[in-house]
C-alpha cells in the first residue's frame, strides 16, 4: 500500500482515506462560511443604501379619502334626519286622515240614522195623508152620491 511522509509523520493509505474527506469537509465548511460573511456583508450595504419611499402622495390621497368620507357622513346625517322628519310627517298625516275617517264615519252613520228615521217619518205622514184623502174622497163620493139621488129623486128642485 501506499504510504505519504511528511516532517516525520507517515501516512498509509486507510488513514489517508480518512483525511481527504475530512479536509474536503473543512474546506468546503470555511468556503460556505466565507460565501455566508459575503452575504451578510452585501446585504448590510444594501440595509445601509437603503432609501424609504416617498409615500407623501399616498398621505395625500389617504387625506382627501378622509375628508370626503367626512363630508358623505354629514350628508348622509341630514339625509337620515330629512328621513326622519318626513317619517314623522307621515305619521302625523296618517293619525290626522284616521281621525278624519272617524268622523266622517260618525257623521254619515248620524246622517243614515236621520235618513231612515226622515224615512219612517215621512212614510208615515204619506199614509196618513193618504188615508185622509181616502176618507175625504170617500165623503166627497157620499155627497156627490146624495146630491145625485136627490137630483134624480127631485131633478126641478136642484135649478133653483
Amino acid at each position: 500500500m501506499a504510504e505519504i511522509e511528511y516532517k516525520g509523520i507517515k501516512v498509509g493509505g486507510s488513514k489517508l482515506l480518512l483525511i481527504l474527506p475530512l479536509i474536503g469537509t473543512l474546506i468546503g465548511g470555511l468556503w460556505g462560511g466565507f460565501e455566508v460573511y459575503q452575504r451578510y456583508i452585501t446585504m448590510e450595504k444594501k440595509i445601509n443604501s437603503f432609501v424609504s419611499p416617498d409615500l407623501s402622495d399616498y398621505d395625500k390621497r389617504i387625506e382627501l379619502i378622509q375628508q370626503e368620507v367626512t363630508m358623505l357622513q354629514g350628508e348622509l346625517t341630514m339625509i337620515l334626519d330629512e328621513v326622519n322628519l318626513v317619517a314623522d310627517v307621515a305619521k302625523e298625516l296618517k293619525n290626522d286622515l284616521k281621525g278624519d275617517v272617524r268622523r266622517i264615519e260618525t257623521i254619515v252613520e248620524d246622517v243614515e240614522t236621520r235618513v231612515k228615521e226622515d224615512s219612517r217619518t215621512n212614510e208615515r205622514e204619506i199614509k196618513e195623508l193618504v188615508k185622509e184623502i181616502e176618507e175625504d174622497m170617500a165623503e166627497l163620493e157620499e155627497k156627490v152620491a146624495d146630491t145625485i139621488q136627490k137630483t134624480l129623486a127631485n131633478p126641478l128642485a136642484g135649478m133653483k
